[in-house]
């Protein structure tokens, strides 16, 4: 089973959406709040089981409506995704893949993990 895993950092909050083996599979934005962030984090739950996917690497791919999830490359030519809710707002992204079915994998993984993740704070390092 995932789960969430919220760190503090000066006073801010992000989280990571980490599966059943511990893998990082998504990250967030930095919250102003833990109740912004726990926010966040419900978002990814009702968002990631019903967002398209919209493969941003394939030319003339079809726009998918919000939520989705969008494949693309970054600078390095690696593949990432991000999943935007229904407000358009980016609530979590990935790391890099250097093949677009690991990405796709990614996805699929956040789908699964997202819904039923229990939340945990990070423990402060000394």
């Amino acid at each position: 089973m995932g789960k969430f895993v919220i760190k503090e950092k000066n006073g801010k909050y992000s989280f990571r959406l980490k599966a059943g083996n511990g893998e990082i599979i998504a990250a967030s934005q930095m919250y102003k709040s833990l109740q912004t962030c726990k926010a966040g984090i419900q978002s990814v739950r009702n968002n990631a089981p019903v967002a398209g996917v919209e493969d941003q690497t394939k030319e003339g791919f079809e726009k998918q409506k919000h939520p989705k999830f969008e494949v693309y490359t970054d600078k390095a030519g690696e593949f990432r995704f991000r999943l935007k809710a229904k407000n358009g707002q980016i609530v979590a992204a990935s790391e890099g893949y250097t093949a677009l079915k690991s990405c796709m994998n990614g996805i699929e993984s956040v789908r699964k993990n997202a819904v039923d993740a229990k939340e945990e704070m990070e423990e402060a390092k000394e």
